[in-house]
């Protein structure tokens, strides 16, 4: 299992195959998306990666957190987010990973915060298909109808799909395909809509339903601590390394 990416999402466009068919994307920019701490099992009882993006004033940050920043010798990040990996996929603490992590063709999972929409009716809030438009309904043609019961039991379900507040909530898509990668702008472009406003932060990892391509990097594709130039990647963590190393 390997580490995820916080990216930030920019909008959405298209693109266009050589075949002249143009596909949506949304155009997703991984900037400074640093190693802040490693989770082990011997000391946390798991393992897992703790990354951050962004900028943020030292002035704004608490003085917990600066000290945190300080062990990892990281500027303090505006985003910060845990990935589970495997321990063979640990990176070391400070390294910054780049957009070629995903490769174009394989699936990502994109998890977000979706619009806010406020206060909203049954009809927009759940789908509902509201009252009928003539024959007695007056005025209450998009109200959600009755709730209750009659003597038995007597109230209203706890969780009744209501009129509500609506959006603003954690949302998961799954399956999302890497249409294309451009590492010196960091961005990467997914196919289709990914969840949350221009500007918010999504988290993207490998897509846990579908299997990984055979090009992907192990552990990843990261720049070293202090390190300006292309970005590593370990091999001799393939899955086809490893199977030589077995043999």
């Amino acid at each position: 299992m390997r580490s995820g990416l916080i990216a930030q999402k920019l909008g959405m466009t298209r693109v266009f195959t050589e075949e002249g068919e143009h596909i949506p994307v949304t155009v997703l920019k991984v900037e400074q998306c640093q190693v802040v701490a490693q989770r082990t099992e011997e000391k946390n009882g798991y393992t897992a990666l703790q990354l951050g993006v962004g900028r943020k004033k030292a002035k704004n940050t608490p003085r917990a957190e600066r000290g945190h920043f300080a062990v990892a010798s990281v500027e303090p990040k505006r985003k910060m987010a845990e990935f589970r990996v495997t321990p063979e996929n640990m990176v070391d603490v400070g390294s910054e990973f780049t957009a070629d992590h995903f490769v174009a063709g394989q699936f990502v999972d994109a998890i977000g915060t979706s619009t806010g929409k406020g206060f909203a009716g049954a009809m927009k809030r759940h789908n509902f298909g509201g009252l009928r438009a003539s024959h007695g309904v007056s005025v209450s043609h998009r109200s959600h109808g009755s709730t209750g019961n009659s003597q038995d039991p007597g109230k209203v379900f706890k969780g009744k799909k209501m009129a509500g507040h609506m959006g603003a909530t954690r949302v998961t898509t799954q399956n999302l395909q890497v249409v294309r990668t451009d590492v010196d702008r960091g961005l990467i472009m997914v196919k289709g809509a990914v969840p949350g406003t221009k500007g918010g932060f999504v988290l993207l990892s490998d897509a846990v339903k579908r299997k990984l391509p055979d090009d992907v990097p192990f552990p990843g594709a990261f720049r070293g601590k202090g390190d300006a130039g292309e970005a590593q990647t370990a091999e001799a963590n393939t899955p086809e390394a490893a199977g030589s190393e077995d043999a």
